[in-house]
């Protein structure tokens, strides 16, 4: 597994009106610190990526739908540069994780099953509108070995 990758497996607190899943605690072995925390929608038949971060760490969980997390690691200094993971994230019980994603990290995201899919992100810092920290590459880049299902992408 990519160097610096953590999960969090994701625990439904259930009873007869519903559930409670904690999702990220400041008290956690995977929390660094807090900037914001957002949802993303991404469509079927389309892929999120690629783009990464020097400044921030991301922590995404798929709240609806499942949704493939593709990272690749361009740290150049690190021991997994290159490598490539995937991830399955969503609503079935060994899919409810929360995946940290470091800095440096090239991450994209497709849906899993042909329905929208939401992932809810909590990144380490705010977006910043007038400079972006965010790196990218086109979702069918030949800089990354892998190829998405999805049939566009951005």
């Amino acid at each position: 597994m990519i160097k610096g990758i953590k999960i969090k497996k994701l625990k439904k607190i259930e009873d007869d009106r519903g559930y409670l899943m904690e999702i990220l605690r400041n008290d956690d072995e995977v929390f660094e610190e807090f900037g914001q925390v957002y949802i993303t929608c991404v469509k079927p038949n389309t892929a999120k990526g690629w783009h990464m971060h020097e400044k921030q760490t991301d922590h995404f969980v798929c709240v609806k739908g499942n949704a493939r997390v593709v990272l690749c690691d361009k740290r150049k200094d690190s021991e997994t540069f290159n490598e490539v993971n995937e991830f399955l994230l969503g609503e079935k019980e060994e899919n409810r994780i929360l995946l940290k994603i470091p800095r440096n990290v090239m991450h994209g995201f497709e849906s899993a099953d042909n329905q929208e899919a939401l992932i809810l992100n909590i990144p380490t810092k705010t977006y910043n509108y007038n400079n972006p920290d965010e790196l990218r590459l086109p979702f069918d880049s030949k800089e990354i070995n892998f190829e998405w299902k999805a049939k566009k992408g951005g």
